[in-house]
């Protein structure tokens, strides 16, 4: 299918976007990099997440992209107006790379928000193209998984065609017990996280590794929204740390992590090699390296994602015997990673978020809670 064809909706409605920024720089910066995407339209722009509010009442949107710091109204405030208005927005949160803004962004996902953007300086958002390919991925996979809209009634859109989810034929996994845990996310991941390991079973003990696509700074602050979620010990990843049974250990941002072993022990390494899938963290090096390090005594959820990051290292998992499971599409925020997996055969189950828990202690703990 041809890219531009790619990126319009089933029934050509483009997706529409408001740009909340104080920055009339900023603004236009970000305007002119996703109008010149076919099947994006930006059709209100404001300063201020007040005027952000207002705008939202009255004009059909699908995302917005909104700033954290803000005259008026912030970002962390408007995310609840926004969502009060229209139930079905999907809002990232556009940050500079600070720690307060990070635990910003990350209280924006607890209060509803969809994702966030790490924001270049002023000075460098004109030539940052990592900026300008995440902004319009992020956007296009938003707009186009938002199922219906809110909208006063005078404007209210149709609906695009729900899309039909692909038959899933899922695998057997080898009969013995898991050792360890790996997970991968992305789009939606830091909420999935969030609930899927505050859900854990105490019974489970094995260590816990997690490759979510998230920038340096985010990551040592979703380690600690973790730690108290969970009621476990979770911290960023170090070079060389043994792996604990008990213990959450998410990849740094900017880092791959990989599982080794160590003469008799198992460690974390982390390294900065070159990306893949436009990660670092990815999680193919972590799946990958479970395959080799535990074969089939390991056990991987795919969470929420866009994109396909995973599916090499889903192989090799697979191929071990090991279990894999993944969200499925009604209640992951992008369908694009789990998805991915489940549409190659590699899954031993496919479940809604709420139910992975239950199915990993049945896994790991032989269905003790």
């Amino acid at each position: 299918m041809p890219a531009a064809e790619a990126n319009q909706t089933e029934d050509n409605a483009p997706i529409r976007v408001m740009v909340v920024d104080d920055s009339a720089v900023v603004r236009g910066f970000i305007v002119r990099i996703l109008e010149s995407q076919p099947g994006i339209d930006v059709v209100v722009t404001c300063g201020n997440g007040q005027m952000a509010v207002q705008h939202a009442s009255r004009t059909p949107l699908d995302v917005v992209i909104l700033d954290v710091e803000m005259p008026v109204m912030d970002g962390l405030t408007a995310v609840p107006r926004l969502l009060a208005v229209n139930p079905h927005l999907r809002i990232v949160m556009a940050s500079t790379l600070t720690q307060r803004n990070a635990g910003v962004s990350l209280e924006a996902l607890q209060r509803g928000a969809t994702d966030y953007i790490p924001k270049p300086t002023t000075s460098g958002i004109s030539t940052n193209t990592d900026f300008r390919r995440e902004l319009v991925e992020k956007v296009l996979a938003l707009g186009r998984s938002t199922a219906q809209f809110i909208a006063p009634p005078a404007a209210r859109p149709k609906p695009r065609p729900a899309q039909k989810a692909p038959a899933v034929k899922l695998r057997n996994a080898a009969p013995s017990r898991p050792q360890a845990l790996v997970i991968g996310s992305s789009t939606g991941g830091p909420q999935a996280l969030l609930a899927l390991l505050a859900a854990l079973p105490r019974e489970l003990i094995a260590p816990v590794l997690i490759a979510q696509h998230m920038p340096a700074t985010f990551t040592a602050i979703l380690a600690q929204h973790i730690a108290r979620a969970s009621g476990r010990p979770c911290a960023e990843a170090a070079n060389g740390a043994p792996l604990r049974p008990g213990s959450i250990y998410l990849a740094p941002g900017d880092f791959h992590m990989e599982v080794v072993r160590d003469g008799t022990n198992h460690i974390a390494r982390l390294s900065q090699s070159a990306a893949e899938n436009f990660c670092r963290p990815s999680v193919d090096p972590l799946f990958r390296s479970a395959a080799r390090l535990y074969g089939s005594d390991v056990c991987a959820v795919m969470l929420t994602g866009m994109g396909s990051d995973g599916l090499d290292g889903t192989r090799q998992l697979a191929a071990c015997g090991a279990p894999v499971i993944a969200q499925d599409e009604a209640t992951s925020v992008v369908w694009g990673m789990p998805g991915a997996i489940a549409a190659a055969g590699l899954c031993t189950a496919v479940l809604p978020l709420k139910d992975i828990a239950g199915h990993l202690a049945s896994l790991f703990c032989g269905g003790r809670r």
